[in-house]
């Protein structure tokens, strides 16, 4: 057979050419902040795969703002790959034609337009990503042709010291640079000497200088002064019914005002309990605010963190025993193996959703919306590659009501799932439905898959008001559909509740209230948190925890 002649080196030598027509507008590896969106026309050509790091928190806001002012003719049809899309210049350019395709995580602030956007054709999307599966999917077939990334500091090499929300930002240089792909970096100062190397300089083609520091997002702050008395009354659920019981030790708490109540609460209720010592031990968890009270009180032995948080850089510093942090005293807060942590050595992810269905599905995409899943998929599932036990995995497995059928006579455990939900949410949107909207979005995104965050086999528990459905003891799907519809309140999906069989269930031990857990309701408020504001958390800092302005209230 004849070998055809190849040139195995054509993905460098194109990426020489692209960086000669710069070499008149550099100082060395540095780039001049007013030529910013000329090196960009000259870079990057249309159609390329590019990756504009926008992390949960940390923004490359200069570069994001500066290639929305590039020329659609001569750069267009881009293919987006981004963890978050976060800023509103993300989405202009898809209405300027600068990009015309879009992989992603997570949207938040930005999922209503996202939603828009997609309905009306000006965005293609491609997949909704956990994080784990984008990082891997850009050393497969996303791998990155230009990275545009964010970094605290450089010195006069080019190195990078990311700071406290490093991020993503190690997984996408290394899958650019690694693939002859072409690497910028903005900074907010340029330094003769860091406090840590984060990315090598030979790793990184260009930096240059933002006029303004980047943007970052207070994403993982509740101000303990909204949180509700039905929140507060899910969580002392939570910690008697699934903390407590299964001995829960190493766990993830999604983000927002459920799971806040849930770490207030742990010590006053958790403390009555006597369970510190025996649950929430190890977290892979964002430096929550709400957490200081439980690691003042001694409740945390460690936190490795997916990222920072505004304000609590001071903190984390002055508690190295709890958080990974560096002999500068910041933290690397390496995403991808937190992620990794959170989908293999954790027992328990508990989090908050939108929708859930009768099977058990929840998603956070609902019609007019599309925020995404983060991370939330790799920790709420039941990870087949698990070879280690704990006492909390083994239990919730032998509990399994199809383990004889599923597994045979092998020993196996199972990761405790938790969903925490409103049965109705604010403006009296349903929290169950017999039908998600994923549907909707897949047939209108033409998207082969439903966009669901977490799939109900997956699924061991859900809380609501009403109770706690034990979902991964049922023997079928009927008794995991009717266990659903007995804690589903006055929702489409609980009015078809069989008032029989939710007894029966709550016999089985499959359905409990807050009467089986022998709660008193006149205790369940407010009451009961160990910080009732932001203040308080500052308190129980000694000062050390610095709030964003817009949380100072007091």
């Amino acid at each position: 057979m004849e070998k055809p002649n190849r040139n195995w080196a054509s993905k460098r030598e194109k990426k020489a050419q692209r960086l000669e027509k710069i070499s008149n507008l550099l100082n060395g590896k540095y780039v001049e902040t007013e030529k910013i969106v000329e090196v960009m026309e000259k870079l990057i050509a249309p159609g390329d795969k590019v990756v504009l790091e926008g992390d949960n928190q940390k923004q490359a806001s200069f570069l994001s703002e500066s290639l929305e002012k590039v020329d659609a003719e001569k750069v267009n049809d881009l293919h987006l790959i981004m963890s978050s899309i976060s800023r509103p210049e993300h989405l202009n350019i898809f209405e300027k034609g600068i990009a015309s395709k879009i992989d992603f995580s997570y949207a938040g602030a930005q999922s209503l337009r996202v939603a828009q956007m997609i309905e009306d054709g000006t965005m293609k999307l491609g997949d909704i990503h956990t994080y784990l599966e984008l990082y891997g999917r850009y050393f497969v077939d996303l791998t990155p042709r230009v990275a545009l990334i964010a970094a605290t500091k450089a010195d006069r090499h080019g190195n990078l010291f990311t700071g406290f929300s490093t991020e993503d930002t190690p997984a996408i240089v290394e899958a650019t640079k690694f693939r002859q792909g072409i690497v910028i970096a903005q900074v907010n100062e340029i330094v003769d000497e860091l406090p840590r190397v984060d990315i090598p300089g030979d790793w990184v083609d260009y930096v240059i200088q933002s006029p303004k520091p980047f943007y970052i997002e207070p994403l993982f702050t509740r101000d303990p002064a909204l949180i509700t008395d039905a929140q507060v009354l899910k969580g002392m659920m939570a910690i008697k019914g699934i903390y407590g019981e299964y001995g829960i030790k190493s766990l993830n708490h999604g983000i927002g005002f459920d799971t806040a109540a849930i770490e207030l609460l742990l010590p006053t209720y958790g403390e009555e309990l006597g369970l510190k010592g025996k649950i929430c031990t190890n977290f892979i968890l964002n430096p929550h605010p709400s957490m200081i009270p439980a690691i003042e009180s001694g409740w945390v032995e460690s936190i490795h963190c997916f990222g920072g948080e505004l304000g609590m850089d001071e903190y984390v510093a002055a508690r190295s025993d709890i958080f990974f942090v560096g002999p500068d005293g910041s933290m690397r807060s390496n995403r991808a193996f937190s992620q990794t942590a959170g989908h293999y050595a954790i027992d328990m992810f508990i989090g908050g959703t939108l929708q859930i269905d009768p099977y058990g599905n929840s998603s956070t995409a609902t019609a007019n919306r599309v925020a995404g899943f983060g991370g939330a998929p790799n920790m709420g599932c039941d990870p087949k590659g698990r070879r280690h036990s704990s006492e909390a995995w083994l239990k919730c497995g032998e509990e399994y009501g199809v383990k004889e059928a599923m597994w045979g006579p092998v020993h196996r455990g199972k990761r405790l799932v938790v969903q925490l939900a409103e049965t109705f949410r604010e403006k009296l949107a349903p929290g169950f439905v017999e039908e998600l909207d994923a549907f909707a979005l897949a047939k209108n995104a033409n998207l082969p898959i439903e966009p669901v965050m977490i799939y109900g086999d997956d699924l061991t528990h859900i809380i609501t008001e009403e109770g706690i459905a034990y979902l991964h003891k049922c023997r079928n799907m009927e008794e995991r559909t009717a266990a659903i519809r007995g804690i589903a309140g006055f929702t489409e999906v609980g009015m078809k509740a069989d008032p029989k069989e939710t007894l029966r269930l709550r016999d089985l031990g499959v359905i409990k209230t807050a009467d089986d857990f022998g709660i008193d309701m006149s205790r369940a408020n407010r009451s009961m948190l160990a910080a009732k504001n932001v203040h308080d958390l500052v308190v129980w800092s000694k000062g050390l925890y610095n709030p964003p302005a817009k949380f100072r209230n007091w």
